[in-house]
């Protein structure tokens, strides 16, 4: 990943704010903050958490209203939101089942593309978890996400295969 543009930004900032960004979410944010910014293994995985957390807060809570009035207001939005609803429901729906609220913290945790805290927000939202209990979930997965990610930055992993 290209880290130029947040190179100049403050450090805390600049991790703040890629750990915002869906798809990388801080699964960047934790390279970024200990390759580029040098800084401590502890503060890069705070300020990581924190920014991929801080977003998922207004996502859990308006994703029903934005959706349900973009959809009225346009065809595109309508496509969108259909497509990405059908996606997070068909990746998700069959370990949803089998496993419950396990099942959203393993799939926030496992950092892979797709399988961050803004997916597992939209699968809360269909599934019909409530709020709080999805944010639980979410902080959780993210939290499981951040160390892995930090072991995988620190080659840590590659002594234990």
């Amino acid at each position: 990943m290209d880290y130029s543009f947040f190179a100049n930004m403050p450090p805390e900032l600049g991790t703040f704010l890629i750990s915002m960004i869906p798809i990388g979410e801080l699964r960047a944010g934790i390279p970024l903050a200990l390759t580029v910014y040098h800084m401590s293994v502890l503060k890069s995985y705070v300020i990581s958490v924190a920014g991929n957390m801080f977003p998922i807060i207004f996502l859990l809570i308006g994703l029903e209203k934005v959706s349900e009035y973009l959809m009225k207001k346009s065809a595109l939005a309508r496509r969108f939101f259909s497509w990405l609803f059908a996606r997070t429901r068909h990746k998700f729906t069959g370990s949803y089942e089998k496993w419950g609220s396990l099942a959203l913290i393993i799939f926030v945790a496992v950092p892979l593309p797709a399988t961050g805290a803004w997916t597992g927000a939209v699968a809360a939202y269909i599934f019909g978890i409530p709020v709080k209990k999805a944010f639980f979930l979410l902080f959780v997965g993210v939290m499981i996400a951040g160390v892995i990610v930090t072991m995988l930055t620190q080659g840590i992993l590659r002594f234990l295969w």
